[in-house]
């Protein structure tokens, strides 16, 4: 039981600090590493309990950095895609789907971080958003990855990195704790659950400050960068895991 609280503490410290230095991704790194240690059942759920946590620090830290229209935007045209994105995962050909979504990732990833004039958006874009939005929704109730059409808008947008990270916690908040209402109904937020939330408490906290310290480090189309060689991991990660 030792060894457990110790792998969930380190774990928890590294998925923060990717989700509050980037913005997202906290989930990939997460879920599969918690899995080791706890079952998935208990994994998915802790996973989205830190994720309520980072995303509530965070627009109560940079609240007056958040794009409150876009993100309201984001957040209602994501609602229609989560479901379809459950009948992806519970009728659709698994592996299919991954390789599919995996390949769009590393498409786009790879055209951000090689092309010279990419398009940017001066001003949101209602298409945009929504579309955006909608996929993320779709990404999300199929694998829980939610950031990367959420990443494409904040890149056209050409949002700084706090902007970018402050924004997407007032997309995830909401979204997050909608997902955590259901596995409450589900009963999958047990008191085991809870007991390595709290373990996970002492790692994370700290670990949103560090983030927000790196974050603040990162500018223009460094963050980006960066931000697009985690995408093109994701999707990899997507295409050679089935």
């Amino acid at each position: 039981m030792t060894i457990i609280f110790i792998a969930i503490f380190l774990i928890s410290f590294l998925a923060t600090l990717v989700r509050s230095t980037f913005g997202f991704g906290e989930s990939l790194v997460a879920v599969p590493l918690f899995s080791f240690f706890i079952p998935i059942s208990a994994a998915v759920p802790l996973s989205v309990l830190i994720s309520v946590l980072v995303a509530l620090v965070v627009v109560i830290q940079d609240h007056s950095r958040i794009e409150f229209r876009s993100a309201k935007w984001l957040i209602l045209s994501a609602i229609p895609g989560i479901p379809l994105g459950v009948l992806l995962l519970a009728y659709g050909n698994p592996v299919i789907i991954k390789t599919v979504l995996g390949i769009l990732i590393v498409a786009y990833a790879l055209y951000a971080l090689l092309a010279k004039n990419s398009f940017r958006l001066e001003k949101d874009s209602k298409p945009w958003l929504l579309v955006c939005g909608f996929l993320s929704g779709i990404f999300g109730g199929a694998y829980g990855i939610n950031g990367p059409p959420l990443a494409v808008y904040g890149n056209l947008r050409s949002w700084n990195a706090g902007t970018f990270r402050a924004t997407l916690q007032g997309y995830f908040l909401p979204a997050s704790l909608m997902g955590l209402i259901g596995y409450i109904f589900k009963g999958l937020v047990t008191r085991e659950v809870g007991l390595d939330f709290l373990v996970s408490l002492p790692a994370a906290l700290p670990a949103i400050f560090v983030g927000r310290y790196l974050n603040k480090r990162l500018k223009g189309q460094q963050f980006f960068r960066y931000v697009y060689a985690g995408l093109l991991l994701i999707g990899l990660l997507l295409i050679s895991t089935h």
